[in-house]
């Protein structure tokens, strides 16, 4: 009961992702072909929002709801791990018409088919779980 919260704001999420259209199949697949900008003034827009957030985040020392301090680790620059990963993600994106929070909106706006597109991105990251000590990083 005391995480109501977080459901709570998944479903805000959720329903903001739909009205918008941002989980759409067609405006994700406008975005890849390049014919609409939507999807590009979504992203940016979250970016633009997300850039100023956690350099606020860092500067005020911001604890998470259990009082911890969020830190950001610091990442190696690899161009062929950015390269390699993005084009993975890119094309499951592009086939399926969703990234990991568009799967689970339109299954619960009740498009069931997305239930494959779920269970294969599930299948995906256990994947991943279990190679990741075998990949180079």
């Amino acid at each position: 009961m005391k995480n109501i919260k977080f459901l709570l704001a998944g479903v805000l999420f959720g329903i903001i992702m739909f009205k918008s259209e941002a989980a759409s199949w067609y405006r994700i697949q406008e975005m890849f072909r390049f014919q609409s900008i939507h999807m590009f003034g979504i992203i940016g827009l979250a970016v633009g929002i997300g850039v100023p957030m956690v350099a606020l985040i860092k500067k005020f020392k911001t604890k998470d709801f259990s009082g911890a301090p969020i830190v950001f680790h610091p990442k190696a620059w690899s161009i062929p791990r950015y390269l390699i990963g993005g084009t993975i993600f890119g094309l499951g994106w592009a086939l399926s018409g969703a990234c990991p929070g568009p799967i689970v909106v339109n299954f619960g706006a009740g498009f069931v088919g997305y239930l494959v597109v779920l269970a294969f991105a599930l299948l995906g990251t256990f994947t991943y779980g279990v190679l990741r000590d075998k990949l180079p990083h």
